[in-house]
């Protein structure tokens, strides 16, 4: 993969996190009530995962400005994938889950192969 392309795949996890995260953080009652989504008790429940969201949307965009120096933010990004993927997925496959968080799951694990792909293209720091 070359630096052109890792540029171009943070800039696309750039925004489809942080249009995802203000998305959730403005709107998420309307988007729960139009797929049926039980409310939780509190706002903040959805808001604060919504805005770390929106935060890694801005990480991914400081990657696609320099990969090689944000590495680190790689790596971070991989452990998001990884956990959000996880969590829907093992809830939708061995238990119960919403389905409209199914799709962003499998978005999820497009993204966590891309992202370990740059970083095993990236060159090592010494």
């Amino acid at each position: 993969m070359s630096i052109g392309t890792i540029k171009k795949l943070f800039v696309i996890a750039a925004l489809y996190d942080f249009v995802l995260g203000v998305v959730f953080l403005v709107a998420w009652k309307q988007v729960y009530n139009y797929f049926g989504v039980t409310l939780p008790n509190h706002d903040g429940y959805v808001q604060f995962g919504a805005a770390l969201v929106a935060i890694f949307g801005v990480g991914f965009w400081l990657v696609a400005q320099n990969p090689e120096r944000n590495r680190d933010i790689i790596k971070m990004g991989v452990l998001l994938k990884i956990a959000y993927s996880g969590v829907v997925l093992g809830h939708h496959f061995f238990g119960m889950v919403p389905g409209v968080w199914v799709p962003f799951a499998w978005c999820d694990l497009v993204f966590l192969a891309l992202f370990v792909a740059a970083l095993r293209a990236l060159p090592s720091r010494a």
